[in-house]
């Protein structure tokens, strides 16, 4: 017993040592700093597999587009004109120059594609498409209906056939279903606009900004790019030059290209500007007591979506499919409303945010949200299990069978959650 206690004890020590903090993360690995520009990454992770007897017959999911270009034209045409003046009144340094170029260059790629969906973005989607017919091959057997929706931007739709080509090309007998309208944005990408006003209340917006007036330090970077610091202090927005510069640095992973700029920051300072991106969704999408955690509420009508549509799907259980395609400023808050293993927890102190609640593990480019469905010959009960970026998650239910749990309870607890909402 005492040898026991031990092992068990050296295994903890083991697990502690190498649980990294946040900074310690995006310092291995420059890219999570992206956040919600973090390209999507293969998972690695093998799922555990279904009790005896139990074979998956229903998949229902929501997916953010994959890899797109920015969506502000000022997010390229601000940091081209402040560069682009300095340069031309020789107040560039070497850097400087070499740092315009990258970014007229990047400018010009992104011109008429701002939000464009990139042809890493359709990779991401084909990729999942593929691992989810490799998953879960009894439902896309034979001539199984997929019901495919996006909302109705061209990113999402793009993702929407992309994702659809790749499973008619493995399986041409799948009967696919396309569809993008309006009629299905009240779930597929809500607005509502009594929560927008909460989020957007003086006292949340005073935080957002005291947090990034003690994070956002931007002087040494002013003195790599420019010859002159008076030039800068009387003429240059120096905070929003290097946010901006970031996001450029940051979306570079959703192209296939070899220019960067990630080499302009240093490792503190990537951790900063994530840690403000951080707070700033936390906010808006998670539990915070700021927003009376009403703000993962957002996603009320998409988690009732996906209850209606799986108890209408597995009536008559037969194979099929339903694929839901929108985006992450969906994913974020419907993760939390789910209450998938830790994000639905609510945090006080959003300087400790960072070691609590990353929202680079949640929405990369291409994030997903799948439920899989499973029946069992003679038995009537319905196994579920729910998949954050294809590794499975714990549910705030018990289940003596986690990661799949009894639908019964699973849909029991999600609307009881929504009609105390209501």
């Amino acid at each position: 017993m005492k040898r026991l206690t031990s092992v068990i004890l050296l295994i903890l020590i083991v697990l502690v040592a190498q649980a990294q903090t946040a900074r310690e993360e995006i310092k291995a690995n420059r890219q999570l700093s992206a956040n919600n520009y973090y390209a999507y990454p293969t998972p690695t992770v093998k799922q555990k597999a279904a009790p005896k007897g139990y074979e998956p017959f229903y998949i229902s999911t929501y997916a953010r587009h994959g890899s797109r270009y920015l969506i502000d034209p000022n997010d390229y045409l601000f940091p081209k004109q402040v560069l682009l003046k300095a340069d031309s009144l020789n107040k560039l340094t070497a850097k400087g120059k070499s740092t315009l170029n990258i970014v007229l260059k990047i400018a010009e790629m992104a011109d008429g594609r701002l939000g464009e969906l990139t042809a890493l973005g359709a990779r991401q989607h084909r990729g999942i498409a593929k691992r989810m017919f490799a998953n879960f091959p009894q439902i896309f057997a034979d001539s199984t209906e997929v019901d495919a929706r996006s909302t109705v931007v061209i990113r999402c739709i793009l993702s929407m056939t992309a994702e659809c080509l790749q499973l008619q090309a493995m399986n041409p007998n799948l009967r696919i279903k396309n569809d993008a309208s309006y009629h299905d944005m009240f779930y597929m990408n809500h607005k509502d606009k009594n929560l927008d006003k909460l989020v957007k209340s003086e006292e949340v917006k005073k935080i957002i900004h005291d947090f990034e007036v003690n994070h956002v330090h931007p002087s040494r970077l002013m003195k790599v790019l420019f010859t002159d610091e008076e030039y800068v202090r009387n003429n240059v927005d120096a905070a929003r030059l290097m946010r901006r510069l970031f996001d450029i640095a940051a979306n570079m992973q959703s192209h296939d290209t070899d220019m960067e700029l990630y080499s302009l920051f240093n490792d503190d300072e990537c951790y900063d500007l994530w840690s403000c991106n951080n707070v700033n969704w936390f906010l808006n999408s998670g539990c915070s007591p700021l927003t009376q955690c009403l703000m993962p509420y957002r996603e009320a009508e998409l988690l009732r979506n996906i209850l209606d549509t799986a108890d209408d799907a597995l009536k008559d259980g037969k194979r099929r499919a339903t694929l839901r395609f929108g985006h992450e400023s969906c994913v974020l808050p419907f993760v939390a409303l789910l209450e998938l293993n830790h994000y639905g927890q609510s945090y006080f102190d959003i300087e400790k945010l960072s070691e609590q609640w990353r929202a680079y593990e949640v929405f990369p480019m291409a994030c997903n949200v799948q439920f899989v469905f499973f029946h069992k010959k003679g038995n009537a009960d319905i196994l579920v299990k729910v998949l954050l970026n294809e590794c499975e998650m714990k549910l705030p239910m018990e289940s003596d069978l986690a990661p799949y749990y009894h639908w019964k309870d699973v849909s029991a607890y999600y609307r009881t959650k929504l009609a105390k909402y209501n």
